[in-house]
């Protein structure tokens, strides 16, 4: 598999193999909001002085949003970062669990460590109200889950997890589409991580900004762990562009709150209309999701019709390749704008109706 299909969000180098623009390709690729903030005017300081190790204004500002001291957060550069540094952890603490279909940035950092892992096939079928129970082995000590999970958009309940922290050494919860969910926070972790020593989450504030060229995301854990990440990672691993954008979408929780409102309605209402859309659509099959993405499934391979859409359509689709567990009769759409959405509905039923599925 080519390396500009193992991730969403390749607009540049899939404009150049193209010959076109970033700007002409829409990305349903990557799972973001379909808009950004304004965003702060910069200082020249901010670009001249080095960023503040500490993160100090930034972890307040985090602190005061989910209502947890200060001591159990830690900004890092994009949430990959941060698995790089849960994994280390994992790594020593025994054979982590990754259920599978799963974003691969998870062995990817697991990887760096050599540590040991087990995947476990989730079935491909589930319900909106119903998602599929997370997998218990004994092989495993640590425990990756992502909630709500990437690339099915299946939700768990923080009742139905609450029990792993008990069985596994390590759990770590990827939430870093949660605040796109409706009552999402309801579900989250983090309000159990004062107490609970073996478990980690890890947000992005990327997906739900919009800001994803920025990198910028964060773990909550117990001050220990965090204040041993701290020492390995290097001096500066968040910029100060980074920093200032994320105390400015930050500084008010009622502005923040009014954008997460504003986000999980559109997640709601065009995750609806594109499951009406894609259903009526010649051998494509829409999966439930909880979140601002989607599957798709069909009998036979779907990167012909990936393909036609980059190549006549100029529209990204995520190939599901990279998803262990799935295979190229699987894609995954990001929500966009309603123009957007129409944009890639109508381009779908112009493709199949040339090169039918079925």
């Amino acid at each position: 598999m080519d390396v500009e299909h193992r991730h969403g969000g390749n607009r540049a180098s899939i404009a150049t193999r193209l010959g076109c623009r970033p700007s002409d390709l829409l990305d349903a690729s990557a799972s973001l909001v379909p808009w950004t903030p304004r965003l702060p005017r910069l200082s020249r300081s901010i670009i001249r002085d080095y960023p503040d190790r500490s993160h100090n204004l930034l972890r307040c500002d985090l602190a005061r949003l989910h209502g947890v001291p200060c001591e159990l957060l830690l900004a890092g550069n994009g949430a990959a970062e941060l698995f790089t540094w849960a994994a280390r952890d994992a790594a020593s603490s025994g054979p982590s669990l990754v259920p599978s279909p799963g974003f691969a940035d998870y062995s990817r950092a697991l990887g760096c460590w050599d540590g040991p892992w087990v995947r476990h096939q989730l079935p491909l079928s589930w319900s909106a109200d119903r998602p599929q129970p997370i997998p218990q082995t004994p092989e495993a000590e640590v425990l990756w889950i992502c909630n709500p999970h990437n690339p099915t958009g299946q939700l768990w309940s923080r009742a139905s997890l609450e029990p792993l922290l008990r069985r596994f050494r390590l759990v770590i919860c990827d939430e870093a589409f949660l605040p796109l969910v409706p009552d999402g926070e309801h579900q989250s972790l983090i309000p159990l991580v004062a107490e609970t020593g073996n478990l980690v989450v890890i947000r992005s504030l990327t997906k739900l900004y919009g800001i994803a060229g920025l990198r910028l995301g964060y773990a909550v854990a117990q001050p220990e762990r965090l204040q041993r990440w701290a020492q390995w990672r290097d001096p500066w691993p968040v910029n100060g562009i980074a920093m200032a954008v994320g105390q400015h979408v930050l500084s008010s929780t009622r502005r923040h709150q009014r954008w997460c409102r504003k986000t999980q309605a559109w997640a709601a209402r065009e995750g609806a209309w594109m499951q009406q859309q894609l259903a009526v659509l010649p051998g494509i099959t829409p999966m439930p999701s909880a979140v601002n993405y989607l599957l798709i499934r069909a009998n036979r391979s779907l990167l012909p019709l990936r393909e036609a859409l980059e190549q006549h359509h100029r529209i990204l689709l995520r190939d599901c390749r990279s998803f262990e567990g799935l295979g190229e009769n699987w894609l995954r759409i990001g929500l966009q704008s309603r123009r957007n959405n129409r944009r890639i509905v109508s381009a779908m039923r112009k493709e199949l109706s040339r090169t039918p599925l079925g």
